[in-house]
């Protein structure tokens, strides 16, 4: 019994040593990476102040995507879908939409991930939200039937986060606002 002691006695403040390494600074990390975040995401906040609150005037009115004129978020499975509407850069009435100056060439599209939104939505300009800080969103067209629970997931996901920013969701098909 004392040929265990003498062999494992002199290897217990090496084990005690190793287990301590580990648990102190991953408790340091993970608090910096929880106060890192909250200041992204106050910041990030601060930056969608720039935009004007939501005009319920002028979005609740629309119910298609082709009349939209604010950004659009479509939902998949792997990833999100921000359609984003650029403002005209000519001022003049004259020839707007039209052949010279047509909508669709001032529409640009991106897939980002969902942890990547607040960065897209901060991005984008202000000229942008012609209705204020309101988007909308839906849900991807020809979702397979078992990744539609992923697509659930990763819509309210997105909707909380935008929430969190002051930025407010609205169904074009449903007329509600999230």
């Amino acid at each position: 019994m004392n040929l265990r002691v003498a062999i494992l006695f002199p290897a217990l403040p090496l084990v005690l040593a190793l287990a301590g390494c580990h648990s102190h600074p991953f408790h340091e990390t993970t608090a910096q990476a929880r106060v890192e975040q909250r200041a992204t995401e106050a910041t990030e906040r601060e930056q969608m102040e720039m935009v004007p609150p939501p005009m319920k005037s002028r979005y609740m009115a629309v119910h298609d995507e082709g009349s939209w004129q604010n950004p659009l978020i479509t939902v998949q499975p792997g990833m999100l879908q921000l359609q984003v509407t650029v403002a005209d850069a000519n001022p003049s009435p004259i020839g707007a939409g039209g052949m010279l100056r047509p909508v669709r060439a001032r529409e640009q599209e991106l897939n980002i991930s969902l942890d990547k939104l607040g960065d897209a939505m901060t991005a984008i300009p202000t000229s942008a939200w012609p209705y204020g800080r309101v988007v909308a969103m839906d849900e991807a067209r020809k979702t397979p039937k078992k990744a539609e629970p992923q697509v659930r997931r990763n819509m309210e996901a997105a909707i909380g986060e935008l929430n969190d920013l002051g930025i407010v969701v609205y169904d074009l098909k449903d007329g509600m606002v999230r």
